[in-house]
């Protein structure tokens, strides 16, 4: 069972998965940085208000942080976004080119003794009238 178990964990599928997980997560807090400590402070001194993550509503002395929740929806939308341009855009190009059809079957042919073009089914050239 232990066998059975390490080389589970030993193919490549589940290593590279663990390593995607990894790097996801990373990149994600790198995304949600930028956008709580770059753009939302950008966008909210337009709006008078320094930044996102302070705008909030009371409701029967209940807090309801609606700046956090533009944080995150910012930080998900880059990340789509870099996702969609970065990621997706490139991976249908290269499928795209790597699925080129085939040339259409010819439906003409070159004379053997005047070199002028003639229909595939033909059995004599209409310009020399030599036989095929």
């Amino acid at each position: 069972m232990l066998k059975g178990f390490r080389a589970f964990l030993l193919r490549g599928n589940v290593i590279d998965l663990a390593v995607a997980v990894v790097i996801g997560a990373a990149f994600g807090s790198v995304v949600t940085a930028f956008v709580k400590d770059l753009v939302t402070p950008l966008i909210a001194a337009a709006g008078g208000k320094p930044d996102f993550s302070g705008l909030f509503f009371t409701v029967n002395g209940s807090r309801f942080l609606y700046g956090e929740f533009l944080n995150a929806l910012l930080a998900f939308l880059l990340i789509a976004v870099v996702i969609f341009y970065f990621v997706i855009l490139p991976i249908n190009a290269l499928v795209a080119r790597s699925r080129k059809e085939p040339p259409p079957d010819p439906t003409t042919k070159k004379c053997g003794q005047c070199l002028s073009e003639i229909p595939v089914d033909a059995t004599r050239c209409a310009f020399c009238t030599q036989p095929l």
